[in-house]
Formats: C-alpha cells, sequence, structure tokens
C-alpha cells in the first residue's frame, strides 16, 4: 500500500504541478502579487494532496517567531517538500536558489517572475556581491529571504554543511535571522521514490538578532538548527515504526 500510496501521490504532484504551469501562464504577465498568489495556491494544494493521499500531515510551530517585514530566513533543508511548503507559512518570501534553475523552461520563468534570488555560486566572491546587492532589493519590499543555508538536501542526522552564503547574507542584510528546524527528510527522503505517512514539523525558531560578529552568527544558527532538528527527527522516529526503521537504514548507510 505504501509503494501505491506514494505512486499516486506522484502522478497527482506532477500533474497537478503541470496543470497550475499551463493554466497560470498568463500570470507571467500579471502583477507579482498575483503570481505569488498561485504559488501559495499551488503549495497548499500539494500539501493536501500529500495528507490525503500519503497521510503524511503538517505541523507548524513557532509562526510568532516570524518577525513583520523584511527578515532573513535561514531553514535546514531535507527534502524537496520545503522549497514549496514554506511558501504559504510567510508573508512574501524571496527563496535563494541556484542560478541554473533560472534556465528550465517556465519553472524559471516563474522563478524570476516571484522575484526569487539566483546565486552563481562556481563565480566565488562576486557571486556573494551579486546575492546581497539582489537581497538587499528584496528586503526594501519587506519581503523575507529565504535560504538554504547547506546549499543541498542532507538526509536526516547527517553531518552539517553550512556554505558562507548565509553569513554574507546575515552582515549585508543586517536583519534579524530566523533559523528554521524541520524533520521533512523522514517522510520525503530526497534520493527516493516512496512518501511516508506521519507528522512534517516545521518549526520557527527565536530570531537570532542583527550585528553580531560572522562566527558568534554561525555557530549559533548552526547549534539552534542542528538541536531543534534532531529532536524533531527522534520525535518522529519515537512515533511510527515504518519511518523510523528507513530512516535508521538511511542513516547508517551516509556514515
Amino acid at each position: 500500500m505504501l509503494v501505491l500510496r506514494s505512486i499516486a501521490f506522484a502522478f497527482a504532484f506532477y500533474a497537478v504541478t503541470a496543470a497550475f504551469t499551463i493554466i497560470g501562464s498568463p500570470l507571467l504577465f500579471a502583477p507579482r502579487s498575483y503570481a505569488m498568489a498561485g504559488l501559495r495556491v499551488h503549495a497548499r494544494c500539494c500539501l493536501w494532496l500529500l495528507r490525503v493521499v500519503v497521510g503524511t500531515k503538517l505541523e507548524v510551530r513557532g509562526l510568532d517567531n516570524i518577525p513583520k517585514g523584511a527578515a532573513l530566513v535561514a531553514s535546514k533543508h531535507q527534502s524537496t517538500w520545503e522549497t514549496f511548503a514554506l511558501i504559504p507559512l510567510l508573508s512574501d518570501p524571496a527563496m535563494v536558489m541556484k542560478a541554473e534553475l533560472g534556465w528550465i523552461p517556465f519553472y524559471g520563468w516563474f522563478a524570476r517572475k516571484f522575484g526569487h534570488i539566483f546565486v552563481a555560486r562556481e563565480r566565488g566572491p562576486s557571486a556573494l556581491r551579486r546575492l546581497i546587492a539582489d537581497a538587499k532589493a528584496r528586503a526594501s519590499d519587506n519581503r523575507q529571504i529565504v535560504i538554504f543555508p547547506e546549499g543541498t538536501r542532507q538526509s536526516p542526522g547527517s553531518p552539517p554543511a553550512y556554505k558562507p552564503g548565509v553569513v554574507a547574507l546575515y552582515e549585508g542584510l543586517a536583519l534579524p535571522c530566523v533559523p528554521v528546524a524541520l524533520n521533512s527528510g523522514t517522510f520525503w527522503p530526497r534520493r527516493s521514490f516512496t512518501r511516508y505517512p506521519g507528522t512534517i514539523v516545521v518549526e520557527f525558531l527565536t530570531p537570532i538578532p542583527s550585528a553580531l560578529d560572522r562566527h558568534t552568527f554561525r555557530e549559533l544558527l548552526q547549534t539552534r538548527i542542528e538541536t531543534a532538528s534532531a529532536k524533531l527527527l527522534n520525535e518522529a522516529l519515537s512515533a511510527d515504526n515504518e519511518v523510523r526503521t528507513e530512516t535508521l537504514k538511511e542513516r547508517q548507510a551516509n556514515k
């Protein structure tokens, strides 16, 4: 049944995404706020499908920790799930993403329409300067700048690998940073077709104030995210036998 539910969800997820892309094409020429509204509807629809088809629910904690207006939001990255599921939880997010994604037909066109931020990491210091400049422009419109500090998905329980981009943004924006912990990779694993029932928890943690030195900020950010995400992982594993078995196997394989 788990395999059948995963297949059914995959079909529905991609069908809905394709339908939104085609039907929503006129939004490429509409105001950005209209396109963002469509993006939120798409995310909520996919979350509903995940709950109904697979049995994977969502619990959000700490929404009151999100400042009003512009802020830096630094999230743990375990799955494709958070690339869409975080969108409706924030008032006007601008996601930091790899530059090559911007050249994908429709996906990249819409990402540019949404005002997301592209970073060409291979360009080194010049990429960071461009990242900061683009982020400042979005923040001036009271948007939340969302970055995944590790740059790519990491399996639950894997050693953290935080990149310098989040520190550069923190220093350049001079805004509070909201760390985000989650356990999405336990139920939507990377490099796996299987989706598991249970409850994905997203937790917005206490904001880190601006103007800390870079070393203090980096250590505080990593400690808060990793500690809270480890707790959420253990919470998920203690609640579900099926998920626990598969996740422990994956964690062992990554050692």
